[in-house]
């Protein structure tokens, strides 16, 4: 790993993204931009704390990154710190998503502007960011671009249909990067994984219902437990490296086989 290289991270101050900014300033020992709106300043500080006792350095912006002005912003400001060709990884860590239904006539009916909010803040963004790396030429050489999507699309919730949606564009949006980026020597991917806890999730929902949650993923998952937050920022990390370079335009499967026993818990009454 040349010395200087940089990641940014989408939704860093929290969650997933707070997680794989830590895990990739200690390995492979990238420096860190983060983005983030401003939601969680104490958790923010603790992964400028932790990218710092690597001895890598971290550059934390707020701002709104789902937006073309956002991209341009963050990207400006990466390149007035690092200079040109200094990014090996991005990682689109954003969730702001509404949920609700879409022809229900009632309150949790979808507004446009909630439609457009999640498409902006789950796919739109994608592109507005890879657009704005590559105007800079921030790219650095066998860059990695990474979205993160879920198995909605797979088993559908009835109320994250505005999501879901958004995560089979960004889908589509990583395979078109891919063709167009491939040639450059850049790779773009998607990585799928399951339920994670996060302090978002935490903070949402009772105990007794993250109690439910998690026998849910018990019986669902063949490992029997619910992914980690530690787990997916690892593997996250090995994707920078060479050995994974001929990944290219794929969504990986990281649910750990997540789906694979939902039909037999709906038919059969054993657990």
């Amino acid at each position: 790993m040349s010395e200087g290289q940089w990641a940014v991270i989408l939704g860093a101050s929290s969650g997933t993204g707070a997680a794989i900014a830590s895990q990739v300033a200690r390995r492979p020992g990238l420096h860190v931009f983060g983005m983030h709106r401003g939601r969680y300043l104490e958790q923010a500080a603790e992964v400028e704390r932790q990218v710092l006792a690597t001895g890598q350095r971290i550059l934390m912006m707020r701002g709104d990154a789902s937006t073309p002005e956002g991209a341009a912003q963050g990207a400006d400001a990466l390149l007035a710190a690092a200079g040109p060709r200094s990014l090996k990884l991005f990682v689109h860590s954003l969730a702001s998503g509404s949920v609700g239904r879409f022809v229900s006539g009632g309150d949790e009916q979808l507004h446009p502007r909630q439609l457009a909010r999640t498409f902006d803040a789950m796919a739109h963004s994608f592109i507005y960011w890879a657009q704005a790396l590559k105007e800079r030429e921030l790219l650095a050489p066998s860059a990695r671009l990474l979205g993160l999507t879920n198995p909605l699309t797979e088993s559908l919730l009835h109320n994250c249909g505005a999501i879901t949606a958004a995560k089979a564009a960004l889908e589509i949006y990583v395979r078109h990067l891919a063709l167009e980026l491939g040639p450059l020597g850049h790779r773009v991917n998607l990585l799928k994984f399951g339920t994670v806890l996060t302090p978002a999730i935490r903070h949402v929902y009772a105990p007794h219902v993250l109690a439910r949650l998690e026998e849910a993923h018990r019986q669902m998952n063949p490992a029997g437990r619910l992914c980690t937050l530690e787990e997916v920022a690892r593997f996250v990390s090995t994707l920078v490296g060479d050995d994974t370079e001929w990944f290219n335009g794929a969504t990986i499967d990281f649910t750990g086989g997540m789906t694979l026993r939902l039909l037999d818990i709906v038919l059969n009454e054993r657990r």
